[in-house]
């Protein structure tokens, strides 16, 4: 990563010490609803996290328990694409060529290429359909080319303590895998987008290309169906509005991170809820609670 002494300053103040805040302030009040709804959600036993920073100024808008480590389903795939494109950009031979699917790479769920006929793509268009479709197979695909260690290791460069990749994509899990595809806090998943935005993880090349690749994600279910974004095609300016972001959805789990740009103020922002997923009522009330501080994002930004 790319050290200077502001992005040094924002780390320092993400992991130093920090009074936690569960409630809305007198200076919070664009973030009265978040508080409210991501609360109810924790008085009904759900965990709840969040995490929102002003990209300008690095003064945290939101911390609600954001260091707790919950799961994040595909988000952490963020770090394998970071891995991929820096091999890229160092011209490392592993992130080139062209790459088969094969039957242990197989598995269901998201994504569009177990649906193609195409037998093999190119390691850039596996990690754009990762990016756009968080597709399952590519993702798997992609790790056997590069390998969990490595990605293990980049996320230990970057300094990330409480966010990790954990396994490949598994239809089931038994006792000897690991729980959840991936773990994270939302102050770091937080800091790791507001670093992506500004061209900071790795070098500019590097955290441009990830951009790119996570630009095209089509799931906007979730904090972002606030922005009014077309999920199928918003990589430019939409009436002021700039969005990248990446989803994680598993049972009773619901997870986005993010960069927001509006016509006034830039935000990165995380949020993560773990919850009894034992029928619709409660996972609408999840997405309700999501959606709700994606509107007091979209105030605060414009």
């Amino acid at each position: 990563m790319v050290e200077t002494a502001r992005t040094r300053e924002r780390w320092d103040r993400i992991h130093g010490p920090r009074d936690p805040r569960h409630k809305a302030t007198e200076k919070d009040e664009n973030f009265v609803g978040t508080f409210t709804a991501l609360g109810q959600l924790g008085y009904e036993g759900a965990r709840v996290s969040a995490s929102v920073v002003d990209l300008r100024t690095g003064r945290v808008l939101v911390s609600i328990d954001d260091r707790v480590v919950l799961p994040t389903a595909s988000i952490g795939k963020i770090l394998l694409l970071i891995e991929v494109s820096a091999r890229l950009t160092e011209r490392d031979i592993s992130g080139y060529g062209i790459l088969d699917k094969t039957p242990r790479d197989a598995v269901g769920f998201s994504g569009i290429w177990q649906h193609l006929q195409a037998p093999a793509l190119p390691v850039a268009d596996l990690a754009t359909i990762v990016g756009a479709t968080s597709d399952n197979l590519a993702t798997n695909v992609l790790l056997r080319q590069v390998g969990l260690t490595a990605v293990r290791a980049r996320t230990e460069s970057l300094g990330l303590a409480r966010t990790a990749l954990l396994d490949l994509v598994r239809d089931t899990r038994g006792p000897d895998d690991a729980p959840q595809l991936s773990v994270g806090s939302t102050a770091e998943l937080a800091w790791l987008f507001g670093a992506l935005a500004r061209s900071e993880i790795v070098d500019p090349l590097t955290s441009q290309r990830v951009m790119g690749w996570l630009s095209l994600n089509s799931d906007l279910s979730m904090v972002a169906s606030a922005f009014g974004l077309d999920p199928l095609s918003h990589r430019g300016v939409d009436h002021s509005t700039l969005l990248v972001n990446k989803t994680g959805t598993d049972v009773g789990v619901r997870s986005e991170a993010g960069a927001l740009r509006g016509s006034r103020s830039s935000v990165a922002y995380a949020v993560s809820v773990q919850f009894n997923d034992d029928g619709l009522p409660a996972r609408l009330r999840t997405l309700d609670a999501m959606r709700t501080v994606g509107l007091d994002l979209l105030e605060y930004v414009h």
